[in-house]
């Protein structure tokens, strides 16, 4: 499943390849995405492509350093990320899909983010 998705003001453009549609749909509770509050669907990193606004979409990273957080400076929106679950991954914002209304999607599955194995300490 194709999909375009834009930050609120326009500025930034992805087309993205959902491969398994919105089967992976769900929040995270760490510290940033229970803040951000998005629901999030995977996408492989060959599946996204930059339509409009590379040079526009501002980064944000913490902690570890391996997750990439993407939005827009100008209306805020979270637009997606690289997970630090699996770097070989986005997660895109499901509420900035064009057509797709998240309140539509019923019950979304929560994912450990507090607890994620990265962050334990080696044994």
């Amino acid at each position: 499943m194709t999909r375009k998705l834009t930050c609120h003001c326009g500025a930034i453009e992805l087309k993205v390849e959902l491969s398994d549609g919105l089967n992976t749909a769900r929040r995270c509770d760490c510290s940033y995405c229970r803040r951000r509050g998005a629901i999030m669907a995977s996408v492989p990193l060959g599946g996204l492509t930059i339509v409009k606004g590379a040079d526009h979409i501002a980064l944000y990273t913490w902690g570890t350093g391996v997750a990439k957080h993407y939005f827009c400076p100008t209306c805020g929106i979270y637009t997606h990320h690289q997970r630090r679950s699996n770097p070989n991954e986005y997660g895109v914002n499901v509420g900035a899909l064009e057509g797709v209304n998240p309140s539509k999607l019923g019950e979304i599955p929560w994912s450990d983010g507090v607890n994620h194995e990265s962050d334990q300490p080696n044994p």
